[in-house]
């Protein structure tokens, strides 16, 4: 497989781990800044170009968290990774609440860590290919871009993370049908665990929200099977 081309932001203040996860990576092909608090990550940021963030959770000066949320307000779109040695629902639930793309709890192997940075990659910032997989999609009342990550109406846009744009984009190919839970699931989060599937809820209240504004749209649970986005009037095929 061909190594994409992601320049790395990582923040742990774990002297050892940092110095072994900035060799690993860098030995994968992804150059990698190494930071050891969130004050000095968030500084580095602003001064160089990433497209790619993995920040501990449990840092001095500035927490994983605090980072996070002031990447977002800068970078709405780059991919977040969060690192912790808790597997605390609530804290999972916090990061995803964040933006983050993954969370991964310590310990882990490094092929899980590659494996999952490339899964967000690709979500994030899906290659030209030549098939005809569809990406521009009316829904109602909104314009879903799952390439640009956007969501417009009425002139207003919202950027909408990886993860939120895959989900939407699943729901959306199967407009008006069900989409499988554990589908979904082993797709974008890469496994149907109970931990996911509570993070999955949560993306789909965050859409189900988006997609208020329009009556004609609703995003329903169907018990046992999965999630089905209704929508009264059919998708129109858009060219760019």
């Amino acid at each position: 497989m061909e190594t994409p081309d992601i320049k790395i932001l990582l923040a742990e203040d774990d002297a050892n781990l940092g110095t072994i996860l900035k060799a690993y990576l860098e030995a994968k092909g992804f150059p990698t800044t190494l930071c050891v608090d969130g004050q000095q990550a968030y500084e580095a940021f602003l001064e160089q170009s990433f497209n790619f963030c993995i920040l501990d959770v449990m840092m001095p000066v500035k927490d994983g968290f605090a980072l996070a949320k002031e990447i977002r307000k800068i970078d709405k779109k780059i991919p977040i990774l969060f690192l912790s040695a808790k597997n605390m629902q609530e804290d999972i639930l916090e990061g995803l609440k964040i933006g983050a793309d993954d969370y991964l709890t310590k310990p882990f192997s490094m092929e899980e860590l590659l494996l999952r940075i490339n899964a967000i990659y690709r979500r994030t910032f899906p290659q030209k290919t030549g098939d005809t997989d569809k990406t521009l999609f009316r829904i109602g009342r909104y314009t879903f871009d799952y390439a640009r990550q956007s969501l417009k109406q009425n002139g207003s846009e919202l950027k909408l993370t990886s993860k939120e744009a895959q989900l939407l984009k699943m729901l959306c190919d199967r407009v008006n049908d069900v989409l499988d839970r554990s589908e979904a699931l082993k797709k974008i989060w890469l496994d149907d665990n109970y931990f996911n599937a509570r993070s999955m809820d949560v993306y789909i209240a965050k859409l189900r929200k988006y997609l208020k504004d329009d009556p004609d749209i609703e995003l329903l649970n169907v018990h046992g099977r999965g999630f089905k986005l209704l929508v009264s009037q059919p998708d129109e095929e858009e060219d760019d």
